[in-house]
């Protein structure tokens, strides 16, 4: 098969062009930039240059591939409506060139955007009316498109997909405790993120492009719920400077922007997901990962 991959030189985006090409299947990947065509080029894949700002040149792509899987996204915390107007403009002209196909079509999301305050399940929508007000009517529209003809699903990440490379959330935390001198986690530390490596992720787009159906809600979940003391506690034994507790109401102005989100809990359920793909999560837990050095330069 022929693949479009949107977010195709990001960080799990090249780890899912490898994965596709090692299984056999041919990858179109979106390009803004010279440096992301040549890595593209050089991990074997076509190049189509273009960007979430261009939904004509995405829709073109889409029609002509056998498949899509959408991860690129502007991580725009300044300007969240911003973000995912554009997410939503991107889904709609793919999935609009794919209707009456049946062609694949896999749509990145991500389990904070479901209710909170238990374990989010597979059956949970998202909440258009709190923190996944933004990215989740692209998840809406993802799900509406299996009934127009398309095998349309949508593959919720957790808040830590990690490994080599992350420059997300947990890299965040850890330049947090660099410049503060300690390493927090909020109240008891007892709130949870989910987490799943990067290569594990890559392996269940693949899955999912190949046989999720139609209308799906997928979990890339490998660790459902990781205590946020245990991951400070890694980082102020790898950093070498105390672990805090820091008040729930002291959050935002110890931990900046993702204050909010460091007082998340989100346990997550993948047992579904699993059962219908057959994904055994393969690679380290975070925790695992943490202390393998490699996000602190050893």
């Amino acid at each position: 098969m022929r693949y479009f991959v949107t977010g195709a030189s990001g960080f799990i985006g090249s780890a899912l062009v490898r994965e596709l090409i090692g299984a056999g299947h041919r990858v179109v990947g979106l390009a803004r930039s010279d440096a992301a065509a040549a890595s593209l080029a050089a991990a074997g894949a076509e190049v189509h240059r273009g960007s979430l700002d261009d939904p004509g040149g995405l829709a073109v792509a889409a029609k002509a591939a056998d498949g899509v899987a959408h991860l690129a996204y502007n991580h725009d915390f300044t300007d969240m409506a911003a973000a995912g107007a554009a997410d939503l403009r991107a889904v709609e002209a793919m999935g609009g060139a794919l209707e009456g196909s049946g062609k694949p079509f896999v749509v990145t999301s991500g389990t904070l955007l479901a209710a909170r305050g238990r374990v989010v399940t597979e059956d949970d929508a998202v909440d258009l009316e709190g923190f996944g007000a933004a990215r989740g009517r692209s998840e809406v529209a993802a799900i509406e498109l299996a009934g127009r003809g398309v095998r349309s699903s949508v593959l919720r990440l957790p808040p830590s997909v990690h490994g080599r490379g992350d420059r997300g959330f947990v890299p965040t935390l850890i330049g947090v405790a660099r410049e503060k001198g300690v390493a927090a986690y909020v109240g008891d530390g007892s709130n949870r993120w989910p987490s799943v490596h990067r290569l594990d992720a890559a392996r269940l787009f693949r899955l999912a492009l190949e046989g999720a159906p139609a209308g799906a809600r997928l979990h890339g979940v490998a660790d459902g719920g990781v205590p946020m003391r245990d991951i400070a506690g890694v980082i102020g034994r790898r950093l070498g400077v105390p672990v805090a507790s820091v008040a729930p109401e002291e959050a935002a102005s110890h931990f900046g922007w993702i204050g909010p989100i460091a007082s998340i809990d989100n346990p997550t359920s993948a047992e579904p997901t699993r059962n219908r793909l057959g994904w055994e999560p393969q690679e380290p837990g975070l925790i695992a990962d943490l202390d393998e050095g490699h996000y602190f330069g050893s």
